[in-house]
């Protein structure tokens, strides 16, 4: 079997998989996506290979990346991200960062963070879309978790959760590095 039978059938399984996990009827989703009925039908008889941005806005209409919708290894997923792939997405010169370790879908997106905040740094989030919930471990130093305003202590080993689509900053006020681990929980699109 070629690549390409391989990703049509695939795609194929993934839109019929996340409609039914969203609830959507072929129409709601067409409609959501922009795509016609008929071409959806194809996509889930792995009649057809959509374009690029077919992809793209069916993946977006169902909350999903086109990684999760083309993704066309079967059996248990097991996923080892190494060390050198995680994605650092914010740094300063100071050395605080945060990195992306690892995500899935399930059934809204899910994500593992590792973050260091050098003393008198902080990071600002925008509010994320209603539902989100954030875990964090302080594993070093204290953090200062400022939600909608508020001002919360967490210390070493203790850990907080939070519903974030509210303003909220990590911050480190103390003057050893703070590093902890977090895990974000978005919820599916509906």
């Amino acid at each position: 079997m070629s690549d390409l039978d391989l990703l049509t059938q695939s795609l194929a399984r993934s839109v019929k998989h996340w409609r039914a996990v969203r609830g959507f009827t072929l129409d709601v989703l067409a409609a959501r996506a922009g795509v016609s009925r008929g071409m959806l039908i194809q996509i889930e008889q792995a009649r057809t290979n959509p374009s690029l941005g077919t992809v793209v806005k069916i993946g977006d209409a169902l909350g999903v990346s086109i990684t999760t919708l083309l993704d066309y290894e079967q059996g248990p997923k097991v996923r080892i991200v190494p060390a050198e792939q995680a994605v650092r997405l914010w740094h300063t010169e100071a050395g605080s960062y945060n990195r992306l370790l690892a995500g899935t879908e399930a059934p809204g997106p899910l994500e593992m963070w590792d973050w260091r905040l050098m003393p008198g740094e902080s990071s600002t989030s925008d509010p994320h879309p209603a539902g989100t919930m954030e875990l964090l471990h302080v594993t070093a130093g204290e953090l200062t978790l400022t939600v909608d305003g508020v001002e919360h202590r967490v210390p070493a080993g203790a850990s907080v959760s939070f519903e974030a689509n509210l303003p909220h900053t990590y911050g480190n006020s103390g003057d050893v590095p703070t590093e902890m681990m977090m895990a974000v929980s978005v919820p599916p699109v509906t």
